[in-house]
């Protein structure tokens, strides 16, 4: 199968497209049906109320959605009329784009879905203010409002009911497919024609999409109360699946080696690309497993992994040579990794098995693994401040909105001015990366879609023609937002020159103010986050290096603890192990991010690439270790103190790390004495084990060092 047929498959059963084909339903239908029953306007207006209410619709649990919505139906009747109200006096109107910019934009502080509902309310507010009502009529248009959000809501809730596990059978396969396209960026160590630096970037990259895919599973899962506590039956084996998953990535994690010595010792014999041939087949195999649980149909592998292993097994043993004992240790050691790699992609086929897991009390620990939003005033209150980046951006958006209004009302009055509002609510990002990002992708998209609306017109007369290819761009133009954003932008632009054709307007009219208008709210936006308050991701990176250094040094504890003996909960042991994951991801994303800005606003980009590296050389380290010690029949092993010296010493060492990049960190706990190993005689030293401590006490000194340099 080709990659883009592959492709096709994967979107035409992804969440994005099942969410996007619901939302072009619930918006088409009240426009087309009352349309047809000669209520146009009311079918638009209603249409309205659906779109605002789709954009609180975000992926989540099913709770969260349904109060994201209800708070959209008090919000929303309250713009609408409010709005209406105001419009026929301009200063009114300036006054209350300025308090409702500023206020809606703070809902951030609340999380996203409180930000979206913020960002509905404003949109409705936006295209309010070009019309004028009398109050009987603006009493109708708010109720229409209102049904068409009660409307997309209903459809939205009665196909949760309907189909309750889809969405965590999507975001579980999606999350399964990242996890599949991390291992085949792994494979690409072992090929001796790749260069590692860009190895490392692509890994790191990808580092963060799984953290965005399984943050969405967990949000999902956890805390959906009926899918954790259910004894039997599909929700079950989500949550049991979704765990071995996160054990199976941590395993590809672990499998570090010194991938520069292993291509110099080994690169000749040609082993190198049969490990890198094996570890394709098993993400290829993972890939599948996850494509099958998205698309919700059965899975019955058809390769022979064991076959496979016993010939890379035979291409290792044809490389011994009795003069060099031990020469391929290495390479043995990896066949041991990849054969439990094996195994744990066993346990996650354990999916397709109907009969459903006993229940354990594992599930009672599963709400540690997710955040809880507060909604309390203080936490408002708390962002009231410059240092506060959810209130800059909220203060950029209120300027930003009363220029565009002043441009829409003074420079650039016409009958759709409303779109250079609308441009800044939708271009305008907390970050200037993002805000750039968003920038470009929608001003090209624009004006190819304006290109693709006018051909659309000139060259399809027939109106039967033009409503289907209308709903097919609706259909494109909502699977893509989370997806590619600039593909929902070339394909929002033609329906709706479309639509405004189907009311009676000259199509090349509105491609001409459709893409002036958008020029001039990008310009716009772009400006303000460029000049006023400027958020530079480099700013924030030495917050989360301090975040990466303060999980890492949990999970050395983790360590610590594990070779003194001590008693380690496996819940305490994934909770630091998530935490580093999490930490790392976001470090990742910003120095990503950063990239994207201008180069004098970039501090010092190869140490911190360098830091972020070490790092996940690090946790990878001490993942091997500590993983394989509680996965013994002896979770508790007692090992010679002497062991605990380097693992002692990287603690230091990242702790004044942690200090250099804060000070008013407190001192590093004095080390209490190695604790009394358990057993009567310790077992003899493990080689292996003594080199694995070593380097990681050797890794937290370079990332002392890094940490200098970045500070310099």
């Amino acid at each position: 199968m080709s990659a883009d047929t592959r492709s096709l498959r994967y979107f035409f059963s992804s969440q994005d497209f099942s969410d996007g084909l619901r939302t072009t339903l619930t918006v088409l239908i009240p426009g087309v049906l009352l349309g047809w029953m000669g209520e146009l306007e009311t079918g638009l207006t209603m249409s309205l109320g659906a779109l605002c209410m789709n954009l609180i619709d975000q992926p989540g649990p099913v709770v969260h959605k349904r109060n994201g919505m209800l708070a959209g139906l008090v919000l929303l009747p309250l713009v609408a009329l409010l709005t209406g109200l105001v419009q026929p006096y301009w200063w009114l109107l300036g006054l209350e784009i300025g308090i409702l910019s500023f206020g809606l934009t703070m809902f951030l502080v609340y999380g996203a879905r409180a930000g979206q509902v913020g960002t509905a309310g404003l949109l409705l507010m936006i295209l309010m203010m070009e019309r004028s009502f009398t109050l009987p009529q603006l009493l109708h248009y708010t109720s229409v409002i209102t049904i068409g959000g009660l409307w997309y809501m209903a459809v939205s809730l009665l196909t949760y009911q309907i189909l309750p596990y889809r969405p965590a059978q999507q975001a579980l396969g999606e999350s399964i497919r990242a996890v599949a396209n991390f291992l085949r960026l792994k494979a690409e160590f072992y090929r001796t024609g790749t260069s590692l630096d860009d190895d490392y970037r692509r890994l790191v990259a990808q580092q963060v999409t799984v953290s965005e895919k399984q943050d969405a599973v967990r949000e999902l899962l956890f805390k959906t109360r009926q899918t954790v506590k259910e004894s039997t039956g599909t929700g079950r084996r989500l949550v049991l699946t979704f765990v071995d998953v996160v054990d199976l990535y941590e395993h590809i994690t672990v499998t570090y080696y010194d991938y520069a010595a292993l291509r110099t010792r080994f690169g000749e014999t040609g082993i190198l690309s049969v490990v890198a041939d094996m570890v394709e087949l098993l993400a290829a195999e993972l890939e599948n497993i996850g494509f099958a649980i998205e698309a919700n149909h059965g899975y019955r592998s058809r390769i022979n992994l064991t076959t496979s292993l016993e010939q890379l097994k035979a291409r290792i043993d044809a490389l011994e040579d009795p003069r060099q004992p031990g020469h391929t240790l290495v390479l043995k050691k990896m066949l041991v990794n990849l054969r439990n790699l094996t195994q744990r992609l066993q346990d996650v086929l354990a999916y397709f098995d109907a009969s459903a897991p006993a229940p354990t009390n594992r599930e009672l620990e599963f709400g540690r693994f997710v955040s809880h939003q507060s909604f309390d005033l203080d936490e408002l209150r708390d962002h009231l401040t410059l240092t506060s980046g959810i209130f800059r951006h909220a203060i950029r958006m209120m300027l930003a909105s009363l220029v565009g209004y002043a441009v829409a009302k003074l420079v650039m009055p016409g009958h759709h001015s409303y779109w250079i509002l609308m441009t800044i609510l939708y271009m305008l990002k907390p970050a200037y990366s993002l805000t750039k990002q968003r920038n470009v992708q929608r001003v090209l998209g624009t004006l190819v879609g304006g290109v693709i609306g006018g051909l659309v017109l000139w060259l399809v007369p027939n109106r039967t023609a033009l409503v289907v290819l209308f709903g097919l761009f609706m259909l494109v133009a909502f699977s893509f937002p989370r997806r590619n954003y600039i593909i929902t932008v070339i394909f929002t632009t033609p329906f709706i020159i479309i639509l405004f054709n189907f009311m009676g307007l000259h199509y090349l009219q509105v491609v001409e103010e459709r893409v002036l208008d958008t020029v001039t709210g990008c310009l716009i936006a772009f400006s303000t986050s460029y000049v006023l308050f400027p958020s530079w991701e480099s700013d924030q990176l030495q917050d989360y290096m301090k975040g990466v250094l303060r999980a890492n040094l949990r999970y050395l504890q983790t360590l610590a603890e594990a070779l003194t003996g001590s008693p380690i909960a496996v819940v305490e042991y994934k909770l630091a192990r998530k935490a580093v994951y999490v930490s790392s991801a976001n470090l990742a994303a910003a120095f990503q991010r950063m990239m994207s800005e201008p180069r004098g606003k970039q501090h010092r980009p190869s140490e911190v690439h360098e830091f972020v590296v070490l790092n996940h050389i690090l946790s990878s380290n001490v993942s091997s270790i500590t993983s394989g010690m509680l996965a013994g029949p002896d979770q508790r092993p007692a090992l010679p103190g002497a062991l605990l010296r380097p693992v002692r010493q990287a603690q230091q060492a990242l702790h004044r790390s942690l200090r250099r990049l804060d000070p008013a960190e407190p001192e590093a706990p004095a080390i209490a004495p190695d604790a009394v190993a358990r057993r009567a005689e310790p077992p003899a030293t493990d080689t292996h084990l003594t080199e694995q401590l070593d380097f990681i006490q050797k890794i937290s000194s370079d990332i002392g060092k890094v940490t200098e340099e970045v500070l310099k």
